[in-house]
């Protein structure tokens, strides 16, 4: 069973944030591979979408946690069900990468992001691949505005351009799935 986990904040508040890069990548994989509408499961403080990618049993994992909590959903995901059987691949917002840039990792640390740090907590490694999903404005910000600049509805124009990464992510997602991470960093990176 492969798991991926899009990383954001629930609420329409949150819903065109940057902050929400993750989930709504997700979102656009879901909707693109015709996976079933999404359930609520208070099981994993989720919203879960189960399908097939290749024949291989994909679940799909929105946590209704709010970011900085992400690690609960996730957690009690592979501790009570899937295990260690399961592989896990993270989407999320990156502030260090360009605006619509994407990079697959695995192992790193959390790069000060409050929603990988609770999911190395969580799962005490991390050991696990990613798609960082760069977010990062055209001009610096003083440490302090960033946490305002994330959580606040994007420009139309960044929106649009946020918006058209997710189908890189979604084909590099395909190839992580189909065939291996490895080859999806090979082409995505």
């Amino acid at each position: 069973m492969k798991i991926i986990v899009g990383l954001g904040n629930p609420g329409s508040d949150y819903s065109e944030t940057r902050h929400n890069a993750g989930r709504l990548a997700l979102e656009y994989f879901a909707k693109k591979n015709d996976f079933p509408d999404w359930k609520e499961s208070n099981k994993y403080f989720s919203l879960i979408s189960e399908g097939e990618i290749g024949k291989k049993p994909v679940l799909l994992l929105l946590p209704e946690t709010f970011m900085n909590n992400s690690g609960k959903a996730i957690a009690h995901l592979k501790a009570k069900s899937y295990k260690l059987k399961a592989e896990l691949i993270v989407l999320h917002d990156d502030i260090d990468l360009p605006l619509g840039k994407i990079k697959i990792s695995f192992g790193r640390g959390s790069g000060g992001h409050k929603g990988v740090e609770s999911v190395i907590r969580a799962l005490k490694t991390k050991d696990f691949w990613r798609i960082r999903i760069g977010v990062s404005p055209k001009n610096k910000l003083p440490h302090k505005k960033i946490p305002d600049f994330l959580t606040s509805p994007m420009r139309k124009p960044d929106f649009e351009t946020l918006k058209k990464s997710f189908k890189k992510i979604s084909e590099a997602l395909e190839t992580m799935l189909s065939k291996s991470p490895e080859k999806a960093m090979n082409l995505f990176n």
